[in-house]
């Protein structure tokens, strides 16, 4: 069963599951420690991924990562081996921690491992967490909101071709059986989480089809959920009353292209990308990482990274493993270290780094 993978206070818990769907129980070594597949991803990865490693064994965490490197920074159209080996490992694991891959920028290469992994594993729904921090100074206060997207179809389901050399046909998908499951998980977990407001993301008034379908059998579902609101906005306006008014959303539900473009603006209000959780779930593999998907390779190796979302997405992958005691030590003390704003990177307009903020948490530990 899913445990909890999100509270929505520092203190208070909460779980969530999906209706229908039954979760397999991560494996475990001897000792009863958990095995848990690490990717840490390019630019600050390593440094993140480090500072995670380094809190775990400092709190005695019962976990053993297997480490596999990945890397998206590889040019050409073959799949490179790691690849392969990631996606092994996580499916004898079942669970996975992964910083953010590079994905460049070119017409033509090697599919990207984020697409793969969640076709290959069928990770259908991402989850983003976006709060008020106190500590963390930002012009709109009392941010509250989780950004659910779908994350096996739509624009980036990559299917483009080239029927031509000048002509580029990219397909985007919307089916009512993904829209209906990921539709759920947003109200399953509005209710786990007594969240009140669920909102359904589009842009039906000009894809009248696609969106239009997200849209009615995301809207549809509230019959089955009374005590949770249902409403829908186009992603346009969306974006705006985010910027100017975020305090107005609780759940939001969207297809896979408008929950990137929110989740960016969701972390820019709350604070920066060094500061938002996430996960990628489905039906037998979760895969905790950054909420919001920045590389930051223009710092890489310059150990000056926040590595907050990262140890937050570690917190969310404890209680999904039923390490509750663990994950509210190592969640208290992080926010204890924010909030006291005495040690900050330069992300918060800090001059500390990576180790010193990662020894900060350590310090709140003991």
């Amino acid at each position: 069963m899913l445990g909890s993978i999100y509270r929505k206070s520092v203190t208070g818990a909460a779980r969530t599951t999906v209706r229908g769907m039954h979760f397999k129980t991560p494996n475990t070594k001897y000792g009863s420690k958990y095995t848990v597949t690490l990717i840490p991803g390019d630019g600050i990865g390593k440094e993140t991924a480090e500072a995670v490693k380094t809190i775990f064994k400092a709190d005695n965490v019962p976990v053993e990562f297997e480490e596999i490197d990945v890397t998206g920074e590889v040019s050409g159209s073959e799949l490179p081996a790691e690849y392969q080996e990631g996606l092994r490992s996580l499916r004898r694991n079942k669970v996975g921690l992964k910083g953010i891959l590079y994905t460049p920028v070119v017409r033509t290469g090697h599919p990207s491992f984020n697409v793969l992994l969640r076709k290959e594993l069928d990770i259908f729904a991402s989850v983003s967490l976006f709060k008020s921090i106190p500590g963390v100074q930002t012009r709109q206060k009392d941010i509250d909101f989780v950004v659910v997207r779908e994350n096996t179809e739509g624009e980036y389901s990559g299917l483009e071709h080239m029927p031509t050399p000048d002509v580029v046909e990219s397909l985007k998908i919307i089916t009512e059986y993904n829209s209906e499951r990921i539709g759920r998980f947003a109200f399953d977990f509005a209710v786990m989480n007594q969240r009140n407001r669920v909102t359904a993301i589009h842009k039906a008034n000009i894809m009248k089809q696609a969106d239009g379908l997200f849209r009615n059998t995301v809207k549809g579902l509230g019959t089955d959920y009374p005590q949770i609101e249902v409403n829908d906005m186009i992603v346009d306006n969306a974006s705006m009353q985010a910027v100017s008014h975020p305090q107005q959303f609780d759940v939001l539900v969207t297809p896979n292209l408008y929950g990137t473009i929110l989740s960016n603006i969701g972390a820019g209000l709350v604070g920066g990308p060094g500061l938002v959780p996430g996960v990628s779930i489905g039906r037998d593999y979760a895969v905790f990482e950054p909420g919001c998907r920045h590389v930051g390779l223009d710092i890489k190796g310059k150990n000056t990274a926040n590595p907050t979302a990262m140890v937050l997405s570690s917190v969310m992958m404890l209680r999904h493993l039923g390490l509750d005691e663990t994950a509210d030590r190592i969640s208290k003390a992080t926010y204890k270290v924010l909030e006291q704003a005495q040690v900050r990177t330069p992300d918060l307009g800090g001059t500390n780094t990576t180790t010193e903020f990662t020894k900060a948490i350590l310090n709140e530990l003991d």
